[in-house]
């Protein structure tokens, strides 16, 4: 969006193990309401660009800005309070619970009532755990799992447990949501719907998106900006058409020398 300020600024972001540089001098300026990719082989360090943004690892050096606020040192739970969620390569569920609890607990992030009103069931609970069931069934309508609300996490098929995946990021009321390979296992048509439902998510809700995926199809269909990561650096950035003609995202990341 021309003339808005970033939403998340990313500022010479870098991270090593043990002398294994995995991150190196990232920068990202990321403007409200934008889908962008971010691609690389496997190694080239995408998801540990998505630990740094969600405070599960601390950076070597560099800055993070959110909404105008420094979070780079910032704890998971608060960055996640800020209005950062995310989902994982390996899905991340509480898979013993049904479908309609896990969205609770995402929604939970917002929502605190005091023990007294817990043990006693005083008005302000009883009306808090409605609000929360109302809540979760409008999300699961949104991701069209209304019909598997009672249903055990576990026992979704895949595609739709990445959905689910999804419902729980959005119940936490995310401004940006970071989507670490979606489609990861999906077949062709489960990767369809999930793309139309990202475009759908990222149109109606307003949301800004980072997506990192190995589908070139997905990604080329949805994003409006794609960067491409080779060993932890930033080798090229750019609309999609751009990217699939740059000689270095060609040798980098489909070993064809252009």
């Amino acid at each position: 969006m021309p003339g808005s300020l970033p939403l998340l600024q990313v500022r010479d972001l870098s991270k090593s193990f043990r002398g294994v540089q995995a991150l190196q001098d990232y920068r990202l300026d990321l403007a409200p309401g934008e889908l962008i990719g971010v691609i690389g082989p496997n190694g080239a360090g995408k998801t540990t660009l998505f630990n740094l943004l969600t405070g599960v690892i601390p950076p070597s050096h560099g800055r993070i800005l959110f909404n105008g606020y420094d979070i780079t040192h910032a704890s998971p739970d608060a960055i996640c309070r800020t209005g950062i969620a995310r989902t994982f390569q390996n899905i991340r569920l509480f898979r013993r619970l049904s479908v309609l609890d896990n969205v609770r607990i995402g929604l939970q992030t917002h929502h605190h009532v005091r023990l007294h009103q817990v043990v006693l069931h005083l008005p302000g609970f009883t009306s808090h755990e409605r609000s929360l069931e109302q809540q979760a069934h409008a999300l699961l309508d949104l991701l069209n799992l209304a019909a598997y609300a009672d249903a055990q996490a576990d026992a979704l098929p895949y595609g739709l447990q990445r959905r689910l995946e999804i419902a729980v990021a959005l119940a936490t009321r995310p401004r940006l949501l970071l989507l670490d390979e979606p489609a990861a296992g999906m077949n062709p048509t489960e990767a369809e719907e999930l793309m139309r439902l990202i475009a759908r998510l990222h149109s109606e809700l307003g949301l800004t998106i980072i997506l990192i995926e190995h589908n070139m199809r997905v990604v080329m269909g949805i994003c409006q900006r794609i960067q491409v990561l080779n060993y932890g650096r930033l080798i090229a950035e750019g609309q999609p058409e751009e990217i699939q003609q740059d000689a270095r995202v060609l040798e980098a990341y489909l070993g064809v020398a252009g």
